[in-house]
């Protein structure tokens, strides 16, 4: 029985989470997706350029919101080790968010766009739960 409470009680603890870190990647995704357009149509840069450099900066605003707001547990002491843990899951995010953003434009037609915004959603998870497990648990 205490099993299951404490399992109701992880439940709420990572539900928690995941609606802070969905706050949180909202608001790197507004600052991600204003530089991807804002590149395109004012500067007019590649999507392919403008991708990273957006969710560059996005990356820079989830990651101060995760450690102040979103995780309750950091397993790394070392502020800089824990960055480049973040940031290297946030490269493996660019790899993804590329593929998704080249697939969606350019294998099913999608706008620039709607591909993002698909990509969004797949990086989305494929982040939280990744630096769930690795970098915001208890050690």
């Amino acid at each position: 029985m205490a099993r299951v409470a404490l399992s109701a009680k992880a439940l709420v603890s990572v539900a928690g989470e995941g609606s802070r870190y969905l706050a949180a990647s909202a608001a790197a995704l507004a600052v991600d997706f204003s530089v991807y357009v804002g590149l395109i149509r004012l500067a007019e840069v590649s999507y392919l350029v403008a991708a990273p450099i957006g969710f560059i900066l996005g990356l820079a605003v989830v990651y101060a919101l995760s450690v102040r707001w979103v995780f309750t547990h950091r397993r790394l002491a070392d502020a800089r080790v824990e960055f480049l843990v973040f940031a290297l899951i946030g490269l493996a995010g660019i790899a993804l968010n590329q593929l998704v953003i080249y697939a969606g434009v350019e294998q099913l037609s999608l706008s620039y766009e709607m591909a993002k915004i698909v990509s969004a959603a797949v990086v989305f998870c494929f982040n939280f739960g990744l630096r769930k497990l690795v970098l915001f648990r208890r050690p």
